[in-house]
């Protein structure tokens, strides 16, 4: 990603941790792919703003983004990546010394003259690679169940991330070897790959558990029943208690995230809101009014006035 985050998500350089966080759920909600099927321009939208706040919600990542220490897609400026992994590299007399890019120029510089002038005596420099660090966006329900996806390298190469069941939004995964060559006879760095789970516009992730706000009907609510619920493994019934309540929660057992480092899963937890009808007819109307006048109650009894 090119363009500025903050550009991107719409805030100032200074927003706070929540306007950034604000910001992003505007726009996933506004141009999710589920809920724009078909909308390039949507989806590509929603895929740079997840990039952005990937980025920014990192405290670190954020500081050097500001610092101009990484690029937009968080990628170190190479020149000072490089310089930096020589500092640190063993046999380097300047190691452990406190420096800053500038300095490092010239000690690289004089690194090269000191393989110009002694040949053969250079050719024992040797150092890892230095990691590379990249976002990828995922699915809920890949992020839920685990999957596999190809990850373009800025040198065209395609590489599979094999992204495990349960992962959360922030982790990052590291792929051995598929960084920048080692110099000399030193190990390739790794990739370090932060994931990004794109929100689903029904199911809410809390911990193992998934969370889901159900709407049932006044007599739904009243009466009781069987009621169809979404779930991440699809669609079942649920029964509705006589005199149901908004805010009465149900729990279905099993249908929630694998948990790590085991073969259960958590809960779905399905939230129940009485939805009124969009308009209330005359028949209804004259129902509840005498209804009131025979089974009046106060459901705030006991609450300060």
């Amino acid at each position: 990603m090119s363009d500025d985050p903050y550009t991107v998500l719409g805030v100032a350089k200074d927003a706070s941790d929540a306007e950034i966080k604000k910001a992003y759920r505007r726009i996933a909600k506004d141009c999710h792919p589920d809920l724009k099927p078909g909308d390039a321009e949507a989806e590509a939208k929603f895929k740079a703003a997840a990039a952005a706040y990937d980025l920014l919600k990192d405290p670190e990542k954020r500081a050097q983004y500001d610092r101009g220490e990484i690029d937009a897609s968080g990628q170190e400026r190479p020149q000072q990546h490089y310089y930096r992994d020589y500092a640190e590299a063993a046999g380097n007399p300047y190691r452990g010394r406190a420096a800053d890019p500038d300095d490092m120029s010239d000690i690289f510089a004089e690194f090269m003259r000191g393989r110009a002038n002694y040949g053969q005596r250079s050719q024992g420099f040797h150092a890892p690679g230095h990691n590379r660090s990249y976002s990828l966006q995922i699915s809920f329900l890949d992020a839920v169940f685990g999957a596999s996806q190809k990850l373009t390298l800025p040198d065209g190469d395609r590489i599979e991330v094999k992204i495990p069941a349960g992962i959360t939004d922030g982790q990052t995964i590291r792929l051995r070897g598929k960084g920048d060559p080692g110099f000399g006879d030193g190990p390739a760095g790794d990739a370090l790959v932060t994931v990004t789970v794109a929100p689903h516009p029904v199911f809410e992730r809390q911990g193992d558990d998934i969370h889901i706000t159900l709407p049932i009907t006044i007599d739904e609510a009243v009466l009781g029943g069987k009621v169809p619920a979404p779930t991440i493994d699809g669609g079942v019934n649920v029964s509705v208690p006589p005199g149901t309540s908004c805010g009465k929660t149900l729990r279905l057992r099993g249908k929630g995230v694998k948990k790590r480092g085991s073969s259960d899963r958590g809960d779905q937890l399905i939230e129940l809101t009485v939805a009124m009808p969009d308009q209330i007819d005359d028949d209804l109307k004259a129902f509840m009014e005498t209804w009131r006048d025979t089974h009046r109650y106060d459901p705030r009894k006991g609450m300060p006035s």
